[in-house]
């Protein structure tokens, strides 16, 4: 074997490097050179780095070497996508060492989960929620944890997982390593250092806001209903995969529809589809079935993806945070990408906020030729066509117009008419019924007179038998 800088100096095992070497990784990024060795010595650190800087590896392989000294580790992740992500690059680092992990997060079976419980995994990856869950079944323990991982902290901070990442932080052992990782620095991740771990040390390789390096950006102002055409120029001028960022998900699912349209193959990848949906989503994609995906800001942190040509922002992000996270999922690994923003002319103010975190003017183009606007174009809920415009008719309304013409009359008749052609009374053209009169005893107005009243039966003594 070779002894060279790089995975060789960090005093990583034998066979992991082994594996390494045999999946190609020669260097280590700097997140991993600066983290790998405190990693291994038990420390407690606190990593700053930006998206695609390999920090799945820079705490994956300290894991599995604690793994192979019979300690086990917890993992703690915002979403079931990057719990897979991790889960398979821990996996194929492991090799052929017998390393078990269970990945406990919604959306699964939990029997599955209980089953993976009870063959005594060495890593566990998890989401806050589902773990929780199992803690308040009683059928996982963190007793004997040695190290903990938090990753995207920061996310699962901004998602609402503060309290059920309180009840996790209490659970574990005192005695214990944490590494947390995060793509900033709130103030509430520095509560969490201050209060739950012990002198950590902090590695930043990128200030926040800091983007790719070969990653081009571009930003066109644009009307909302331009939009989608817009959009379809991008998808005819570039020939490589696609992802494209929405706002909401109803948004990515009335965009994924239209894209199909325009012949594509185009997936979605939001929180209302289910766990299968989202794997087979994902895995269409980095496979090349589907050319585009369409997502919210969930495939935002840690969707590892390779080859993504285009990101395209649909929709601006909520933060200005979140541009950077999205627009790192292309020009991963040194290569290069290109991200394209599409801005309303209201939201200049927005895009400002974006210029001033990244520290660069996002780079203006004119908007090119549109094609013409079909039919099905995408028409924002909160944009309307004007009134009196043709609007799109949808597939339901065109079952509907074309069922309601069996067998019936296709009339401009008004409503009284057409239940006269029906053979009913039409309440607006038959007289009002006569008013009630109050000194007749019996008022029945055409319907059935009520029956007379039984007479009371004799009562009979026992002396009349």
């Amino acid at each position: 074997m070779n002894e060279e800088p790089g995975f060789y100096s960090l005093g990583i095992a034998p066979n992991i490097l082994e594996t390494l070497d045999r999946l190609g990784f020669k260097k280590p990024t700097p997140i991993q050179e600066k983290s790998i060795p405190s990693g291994l010595e038990g420390k407690d650190l606190i990593g700053i780095a930006q998206t695609g800087t390999g920090k799945t590896l820079a705490f994956g392989i300290p894991l599995l070497q604690h793994a192979l000294a019979n300690k086990n580790s917890l993992v703690v992740l915002p979403t079931r996508e990057l719990a897979f992500q991790v889960r398979e690059a821990i996996e194929k680092v492991a090799g052929r060492t017998r390393v078990r992990m269970a990945t406990l997060i919604g959306g699964e079976p939990i029997y599955r989960q209980i089953r993976a419980l009870q063959a005594h995994p060495e890593i566990i990856i998890g989401t806050p929620g589902r773990i929780i869950d199992h803690l308040n079944q009683k059928t996982l323990s963190l007793s004997k944890i040695s190290t903990l991982v938090l990753d995207e902290a920061d996310r699962m901070l901004d998602m609402g997982f503060a309290k059920p990442l309180a009840r996790i932080l209490e659970t574990v052992p005192k005695e214990r390593q944490t590494m947390l990782f995060s793509a900033t620095m709130p103030s509430e991740i520095v509560t969490i250092a201050k209060k739950h771990m012990r002198l950590p040390l902090q590695i930043e390789i990128a200030r926040p806001g800091t983007t790719a390096e070969r990653v081009t950006q571009e930003l066109f102002f644009v009307q909302k209903p331009d939009k989608f055409r817009l959009l379809e120029n991008l998808l005819a001028k570039y020939r490589g995969s696609v992802l494209v960022f929405s706002r909401t998900k109803h948004g990515a699912k009335r965009i994924n529809r239209d894209i199909r349209d325009l012949n594509h193959t185009c997936a979605e990848l939001h929180s209302n589809r289910s766990l299968s949906q989202r794997k087979e989503a994902l895995e269409g994609f980095r496979n090349g079935r589907y050319r585009v995906l369409v997502a919210t800001d969930i495939a935002a942190r840690g969707i590892d993806v390779k080859g993504i040509e285009l990101v395209v922002n649909f929709d601006l992000p909520q933060s200005p945070e979140d541009y950077v996270h999205r627009i790192g999922r292309t020009g991963r690994a040194s290569g290069a990408g290109h991200a394209i923003s599409f801005a309303t002319p209201d939201q200049r103010r927005d895009v400002q906020d974006i210029e001033r975190l990244i520290k660069a003017a996002l780079p203006l183009s004119p908007l090119p030729e549109l094609p013409p606007a079909r039919q099905q174009a995408y028409v924002p809920r909160d944009n309307p066509a004007p009134w009196g415009a043709p609007r799109p008719t949808s597939h339901f309304a065109h079952r509907r117009n074309t069922s309601s013409s069996y067998g019936r009359p296709q009339t401009t008749a008004t409503p009284a008419e057409t239940r006269q052609h029906r053979g009913g009374p039409s309440r607006f053209s038959s007289p009002r019924p006569p008013a009630k009169n109050p000194n007749k005893k019996f008022e029945n107005n055409g319907r059935r007179r009520p029956f007379a009243p039984r007479p009371p039966r004799p009562s009979y003594r026992p002396t009349d038998k």
